[in-house]
């Protein structure tokens, strides 16, 4: 809770959209979203326990990111390129025109939606490389690889436990990231036709400005970009985020989400 607070009280630009994209949420939601999002003093606990749920925290981390990244437009920080990491692209789309603010904002929220339905899970951090990672993997699933010596990998506790013990005693130490989704394995195959139906409901355009797709590394195409299975296929498979930092190093007038 509180995340962003001192900008919204402080950045005209950046309260414009947070009460823009809450306005249009916040009649699917049968909650006071703003109530957990800026506690009261002594409701703090309470709120940062209910925003653990995928779809109550997801699409609030939806909003900041678009409203951060209008705030640094309107102060004249205009991006050549946008990045995200997994979630990070439906907002980097939705910046680029792919699909408009409202649909991004009731996509994310199907999207925790549906994560709620998923049975237990989560994602562990591994300090090591994909290739020498594999020989421990078993039924495991490649989540991400956000640094050619870090990967995230996914599934069910049970399996993330045996793989911290089993990487502990050969000296290599593992932390479990503070989501209890197994996002990017397996575990999503059950939700994913649901996932694509919204897909398929809404206008999806071709970018306006060069997206970095997690899928490929490399600029995502019009043709990806208005496809409800390339979106579908994004939620599913690996974010292949190294291969997107290494497509932009060195290059400047980046937004990251």
């Amino acid at each position: 809770s509180g995340m962003a607070r001192d900008l919204y009280e402080t950045e005209p630009v950046f309260a414009e959209w947070m009460d823009r994209g809450l306005e249009i949420l916040q009649p699917r939601l049968d909650y006071d979203l703003r109530a957990l999002w800026l506690p009261e003093n002594g409701a703090e606990a309470d709120a940062n326990e209910t925003l653990k749920k995928p779809s109550v925290q997801l699409p609030l981390i939806m909003i900041t990111e678009y409203a951060l990244a209008q705030m640094f437009m309107a102060w004249g920080i205009q991006p050549a390129a946008l990045v995200g990491h997994s979630m990070g692209e439906n907002t980097a789309a939705c910046l680029a025109g792919v699909l408009s603010f409202e649909d991004c904002i009731g996509l994310v929220h199907l999207r925790g939606q549906l994560f709620d339905t998923v049975p237990a899970g989560g994602m562990l951090s591994v300090p090591m490389s994909v290739e020498a990672l594999t020989p421990y993997m078993g039924d495991l699933d490649l989540a991400s690889v956000n640094a050619p010596e870090l990967t995230v990998i996914s599934g069910p506790d049970a399996g993330l436990d045996d793989l911290a013990a089993r990487l502990l005693a050969d000296g290599v130490e593992t932390q479990r990231i503070a989501i209890d989704i197994a996002a990017h394995s397996r575990m999503l195959e059950p939700i994913l036709g649901r996932f694509r139906a919204y897909l398929a409901s809404i206008p999806l355009y071709a970018p306006t400005m060069p997206i970095i797709s997690n899928t490929t590394g490399k600029p995502l195409t019009a043709e990806q970009a208005t496809s409800p299975d390339y979106w579908t296929a994004h939620l599913r498979g690996t974010v292949m985020f190294a291969d997107c930092v290494s497509n932009l190093a060195e290059k400047p007038n980046r937004i990251w989400l």
